[in-house]
């Protein structure tokens, strides 16, 4: 995906350097990752990294509660860490330049940690509580939300190829995200993904001290809207071939 580069759209990039939040996420992740990469396997450092991704059973059963936070700093392949980390970027950059760096990492923390929750109580009841989840996806998808909700009509590239309004952009994934949970074979971890985003818009109505009220959503709102403004292209398209049509079947108006 890809961020408009119109001039109405907030500007991101290294003007003025990373904020510090922002910083700190990628040169964690990066360096948790390059740490967990040349690590042989077997060693003693190895089966610690073990202990740091998500088990619900170990979460339940051993209180191993510190891995709702660490799951988030673990990544398979370069891929995962690439992507994951360009999302952060791309979107964590402006969220900390508007919000400040505490509430930006507490916003963070508090949809990766709700991720997980969700995790947990998702694999207890549907899947299977003894499987490990690792990546910061579900803090991503936080960021996603937060994104859409506050610059809703932000232009982006679906895939780098396809340009949509932010709003419609978040509402797709979220689909594609719900309709895949229901894979159990899987390998995504797509309840992660709709936890983020559920924790995300919890964290959105909670009041801070000195800033604007809570933003409501109205998803029906903008679907209404969507298939509103569908329905008017729809019927102007209808009338401009009636009159083509009528236009065709007699010969010119004289006056």
């Amino acid at each position: 995906m890809g961020i408009s580069t119109r001039s109405w759209a907030p500007n991101l990039g290294f003007a003025g350097g990373l904020p510090p939040g922002t910083r700190g996420l990628l040169i964690a992740n990066i360096g948790i990752f390059l740490i967990q990469f040349f690590t042989p396997s077997g060693s003693a450092l190895a089966e610690f990294f073990t202990y740091c991704s998500l088990v619900p059973a170990a979460v339940v059963k051993l209180f191993f509660v510190w891995q709702l936070v660490t799951y988030m700093f673990l990544h398979v392949g370069i891929s995962h860490i690439l992507w994951n980390m360009l999302a952060v970027w791309m979107f964590g950059v402006e969220l900390e330049r508007l919000w400040g760096t505490r509430r930006y990492l507490q916003f963070y923390f508090f949809c990766g940690i709700g991720a997980g929750l969700c995790v947990v109580v998702g694999n207890y009841l549907f899947g299977n509580p003894g499987v490990a989840t690792v990546g910061a996806s579900g803090a991503i998808y936080g960021l996603l939300l937060a994104t859409a909700v506050l610059w809703p009509d932000r232009q982006v590239l679906f895939s780098f190829l396809i340009p949509m309004k932010m709003k419609y952009f978040v509402m797709i994934i979220g689909v594609i995200a719900f309709l895949s949970s229901f894979n159990t074979a899987s390998p995504v971890s797509n309840v992660a993904h709709l936890g983020g985003m559920l924790f995300g818009y919890i964290f959105l109505q909670i009041p801070h001290k000195g800033r604007r009220p809570p933003v409501r959503v109205n998803i029906t709102g903008s679907l209404r809207d969507a298939y509103r403004s569908w329905k008017l292209a729809r019927a102007k398209r209808k009338f401009e071939v009636y009159m083509k049509k009528q236009r065709s079947d007699r010969g010119p108006w004289t006056n």
